[in-house]
C-alpha cells in the first residue's frame, strides 16, 4: 500500500486504505473506535479514538508526520491502557521506507 500511495497524503487516506487491505486479508477491522476513560465509578467519553482496531486485539495509530517522537509512543501506550489491549503499532506513512516509520508498542 505504501509503495502504491507513497508519502505525503493525509492520515485519513492511509487509514482508509490500510483498513481495506486488512479487510481483504480476512481480518476484522474497525475505524475510529471510541475509548472511554474510567475515573472512579464514572466512565467518560473524552475523545480518545483508536485509528484502527484489528480483530478486537491490536491497536493501530496512524501518523503522516516528519518524524515520530516519544509522545506518539506514549499516546499509543495510553490507548492500550484505557482500551484494555496489550499490543499496538504506531505507523508513520510520511517516510520513504515504511519500515523506518513503524514501531511495535507492547503494554
Amino acid at each position: 500500500m505504501h509503495r502504491a500511495l507513497g508519502p505525503g497524503l493525509l492520515e485519513s487516506v492511509y487509514e482508509a486504505c490500510l483498513a481495506e487491505e486488512i479487510r481483504q486479508r480476512g481480518l476484522k477491522v474497525e475505524r475510529q473506535v471510541g475509548v472511554p476513560v474510567a475515573y472512579g465509578d464514572a466512565r467518560m467519553d473524552v475523545g480518545f479514538r483508536l485509528d484502527l482496531l484489528i480483530d478486537d486485539l491490536v491497536v493501530v495509530e496512524i501518523k503522516a508526520i516528519d518524524a515520530l517522537a516519544s509522545i506518539h509512543t506514549a499516546q499509543v501506550l495510553t490507548y492500550l491502557r484505557f482500551s484494555g489491549r496489550r499490543l499496538g503499532y504506531l505507523i508513520n506513512f510520511n517516510t520513504t521506507l515504511l519500515k523506518n516509520g513503524l514501531r511495535r508498542v507492547v503494554l
